[in-house]
């Protein structure tokens, strides 16, 4: 769920709007496109049918416009319909953004207009959030941490009528990362393939969408959490010998997140399955899985020290150090260092 300090959210947002209850203003701002997107595509899709929107959709860019011009255009009355929508896109590069200060504070109830403010906030403290805090909505959409992910996931396929197994989402998170539009994307490929009340595996995920379901990020860190030396030296090799399919980068990200958080676990108030779940912020079942494994075949100084090594290897990756080796033979080392 997309919420903030204000209190709205996305889910609020589209409840109001499928109800007819429209605001007169909408700011929607955050480092997350996604919702903003959605938010906005959907109240025009609400608010005008799609003849009314030949003439009564108005779609602006913040660079190429200022502020005085989206004022005109939301002061303008619509044509053959109740109301008209004015949009700004890209609106974080909208010179003499204030002038629309006073429009906010008499704005036409005809219009609704939507400023899309990506990449970045309004300011709250500013005359311009108070007023269209007072008139409309100031949404923000934070960008998602990555033990919310698995709830975005979850949400999305519940929605289109499917199921998937903890498993594949995990796969599918670790290996798309926080990128919304992307995650959504590849969902609805599988939404596609799998039709409604599918279940989505990490065998559909390997058709669909082409990640093994055996020889991925996610698999090593398994492996390496109950230090299943075989399996370890297998997905590395794997990985060696398929290039297109492997990145080191990404590789080292993961590797990185994980024995950083386990290092956080050993100084958890409490020990429990649910105890480090709730210090961590993550699931029961990740913690079940990888990190209580984990607590009991490494040190939290083992712990410590391998970050370092990670460390070492992303530096030694990008030529630190001026000997090149190759990034299978990299993370050989490093997977080397950490079994022994």
């Amino acid at each position: 769920m997309a919420k903030k300090a204000t209190g709205i959210s996305y889910e609020d947002i589209v409840r109001q709007v499928r109800a007819g209850d429209f605001k007169p203003i909408y700011y929607l701002m955050g480092e997350e496109s996604y919702y903003i997107d959605r938010v906005s595509d959907y109240i025009v899709e609400q608010a005008l049918t799609e003849d009314e929107r030949d003439f009564n959709l108005t779609i602006l860019y913040g660079p190429q416009t200022v502020g005085e011009e989206v004022v005109n255009a939301a002061k303008r009355y619509p044509m053959m319909a109740e109301r008209q929508v004015v949009v700004v896109r890209e609106a974080q590069g909208l010179p003499n953004k204030d002038a629309l200060t006073f429009y906010a504070q008499r704005p036409m109830p005809s219009t609704i207009l939507i400023l899309c403010h990506k990449n970045g906030t309004l300011d709250r403290r500013t005359n311009l959030a108070k007023e269209i805090q007072k008139a409309g909505i100031v949404f923000e959409s934070p960008k998602l941490k990555d033990y919310q992910l698995p709830g975005f996931v979850n949400g999305y396929v519940r929605r289109k009528g499917l199921e998937i197994e903890p498993d594949a989402c995990q796969v599918l998170c670790e290996h798309v990362g926080t990128d919304l539009n992307r995650l959504a994307s590849e969902l609805d490929k599988l939404v596609v393939a799998l039709g409604e009340h599918g279940r989505i595996t990490t065998q559909s995920i390997q058709d669909n969408i082409g990640i093994s379901k055996e020889y991925n990020s996610f698999e090593l860190v398994a492996a390496l959490a109950e230090k299943n030396v075989l399996k370890a030296n297998r997905i590395v090799k794997y990985f060696d010998s398929n290039p297109k399919n492997f990145a080191l980068q990404p590789t080292l990200a993961t590797l990185f997140k994980f024995y950083s958080e386990l290092l956080l676990a050993y100084y958890a108030p409490n020990r429990s399955e649910e105890g480090i779940a709730a210090w961590l912020e993550q699931s029961t079942w990740q913690v079940r899985r990888n990190i209580l494994p984990a607590m009991r075949v490494y040190t939290a100084m083992k712990v410590y020290t391998i970050i370092g090594e990670i460390r070492r290897t992303d530096g030694a990756s990008k030529g630190v150090g001026g000997q090149k080796t190759s990034d299978g033979d990299l993370l050989k080392e490093l997977v080397f260092m950490i079994l022994h």
